[in-house]
């Protein structure tokens, strides 16, 4: 079969095809033959070094995969074959014509929608999904969405509303993403590239403050918000470091202004996230969530996908066609 194989750490060149033995699924795990692949920003993170593999290299990438159910390992119900599924996989051979993924980490794609949507809502939808959950407004807050024109940003805007937001002030790269976060639902934008764009921020609250503030960008950007922020009830979720740094607060920055720090990740966080997944799915093939796609590219251009994430300019996203 053809396989995307990342040979070292490095730049998106060392993203190389090869033709690989077919894997065999094991004890709990199903064979899929995909029809879709999902490529994520922190893809790009493992694929240059920034985080750790989680395999010996060099190795098949990719960790997320839509597509049909052709076997079952010991233990697995042979009900499943025939089944459309989208799946996550341990971190590693998701970027390849065939895929084994744990059953238990497949979820069963409705009839009413594609495979190449079920890959571009699953894992940011369920994502933002747990974060408007997590948040627990109550119909008059103000929110800040980051990147808002992409990923799970652009999921939260959508769906902000639905879950008790008054007001909706996004974030994006650039002037063409900020229209495209307007016609997703948020109020106001503002240009995150450009130094200082929390004055921008703070300049269109006026008189109001955030409520909350879905912080996906991370590094010491974060900190130009705490001031804008309502004070003892203001709540930060922070789920995402597009800067490649963790946001660079401390608990004096919090305890000063009565703010509260949510941090969005680890086992019991991505077991929500997971336990979310077939309602966004639910919510797609109903037609009252939009999935959001950039492009579609061959599987044996996997680069390419990887090269667009980290200039930024996919808006929507990159999934990897291995049929095409």
């Amino acid at each position: 079969m053809k396989a995307i194989v990342m040979t070292s750490a490095g730049g998106p060149e060392v993203l190389v095809e090869r033709d690989m033995p077919a894997p065999t699924p094991a004890a709990g795990q199903v064979l899929i033959e995909a029809g879709a692949i999902g490529v994520h920003f922190a893809e790009t993170q493992v694929r240059s070094g920034v985080f750790a593999s989680p395999a010996a290299l060099p190795a098949v990438f990719g960790g997320e995969v839509a597509g049909t159910v052709t076997g079952v390992g010991p233990g697995v119900d042979p009900g499943l074959i025939g089944a459309r599924v989208v799946a996550a996989t341990d971190g590693t051979g998701a970027y390849a014509e065939q895929v084994v993924a744990a059953a238990a980490a497949a979820v069963a794609v409705p009839d009413d929608l594609s495979l190449h949507d079920a890959v571009a809502v699953a894992v940011p939808g369920s994502v933002a999904l747990t974060l408007l959950r997590t948040a627990a407004m109550r119909g008059h807050e103000t929110v800040l969405v980051e990147a808002a024109s992409t990923g799970v940003g652009a999921y939260l805007t959508q769906m902000a509303r639905e879950f008790g937001a008054a007001r909706v002030i996004a974030t994006a790269g650039t002037d063409e993403k900020c229209e495209r976060a307007r016609s997703l639902g948020a109020d106001d934008v503002s240009v995150h590239s450009v130094p200082g764009w929390q004055d921008a921020v703070r300049d269109t609250l006026g008189d109001t403050t955030l409520d909350v503030v879905f912080e996906s960008i991370g590094g010491e950007s974060a900190a130009g918000l705490l001031d804008a922020m309502t004070p003892l009830t203001g709540r930060m979720l922070f789920y995402g470091m597009l800067s490649g740094r963790p946001a660079a607060l401390t608990s004096q920055d919090l305890v000063l202004r009565g703010l509260t720090l949510v941090g969005c990740g680890g086992p019991a966080w991505l077991g929500r996230v997971a336990d979310a997944r077939a309602e966004i799915l639910d919510r797609a093939a109903a037609g009252t969530l939009v999935p959001l796609i950039d492009s579609v590219i061959p599987l044996g251009q996997a680069h390419l996908a990887h090269e667009k994430i980290e200039q930024r300019r996919n808006s929507g996203k990159l999934i990897l066609d291995p049929t095409a």
